[in-house]
């Protein structure tokens, strides 16, 4: 399902991306899920960084500022920077009491595809845990292994850099 994001906002991945993605899974991850929603903007996602959530057997993927350009004004929290870095969002602090998060098109997407829907649907597949904790603790866990080492990890987001020869050939 695809809802209209909202004045100023835009989804960052399409219905085809999301799909193409979920049959990169093991199909028995996907048994119980029946819905993957692209929301409308929400009060919380303007307020702070909120790209995702599960209910019941539906996830949803919130939109993100037209600009690829977040701006909060509480500090983040360190494991939200480190999250969000992991996948090219770059951190800034433009004014006192003012934080920016910068994405491209592909980090974003990226950020999207390999955390926040595998995120979500670790969250789908968790029976175990009750506490918030632990079901964060889980989908966090889940994200890492089938998002972001499975497509790569570190390694395949880094910039490519210049190879540096430390010594000259004879």
């Amino acid at each position: 399902m695809v809802q209209d994001p909202g004045y100023g906002y835009r989804h960052v991945v399409t219905p085809d991306e999301v799909r193409d993605r979920l049959a990169q899974l093991p199909e028995h991850f996907l048994e119980g899920l029946e819905i993957i929603q692209l929301s409308r903007v929400t009060r919380k996602k303007q307020s702070f960084p909120c790209y995702g959530m599960q209910w019941g057997a539906t996830l949803y993927l919130y939109p993100l500022e037209e600009s690829l350009v977040e701006t909060f004004y509480s500090p983040p929290r360190p494991e939200t920077v480190t999250e969000s870095q992991m996948y090219g969002g770059r951190w800034g602090q433009p004014e006192p009491g003012v934080w920016t998060l910068t994405w491209t098109e592909e980090t974003v997407r990226d950020y999207y595809l390999n955390n926040i829907l595998i995120h979500e649907l670790g969250h789908l597949l968790d029976e175990r845990n009750s506490s918030y904790t632990d079901r964060e603790r889980y989908a966090e866990w889940f994200a890492i292994h089938y998002g972001y080492l499975a497509t790569g990890g570190r390694q395949s987001r880094r910039p490519r850099q210049k190879v540096k020869r430390r010594h000259h050939a004879s």
